[in-house]
């Protein structure tokens, strides 16, 4: 038997006994629209480091500092 993503384990101490129970249609909606948000997050996170990195590139080419040049300075 495939265990599906969602789901939850529930584990009793006390015999040892593992349980898995699948997510219901809704619980899978709501996991579903919480891992969108979470990886829009982590897009755009990425997307305004992106956007300082290629700053700082247009300001060491200003400079005319080369990649080489720049790690010397900053090192």
């Amino acid at each position: 038997m495939a265990i599906s993503k969602w789901h939850r384990k529930i584990y009793n101490a006390e015999t040892g006994v593992e349980t898995i129970i699948e997510y219901t249609p809704e619980e899978v909606a709501i996991a579903e629209a919480g891992e969108a948000r979470f990886l829009a997050e982590i897009a755009a996170k990425e997307a305004v480091q992106a956007a300082k990195d290629a700053a700082k590139q247009a300001v060491f080419e200003k400079l005319g500092l080369t990649a080489d040049e720049v790690a010397a300075l900053l090192a």
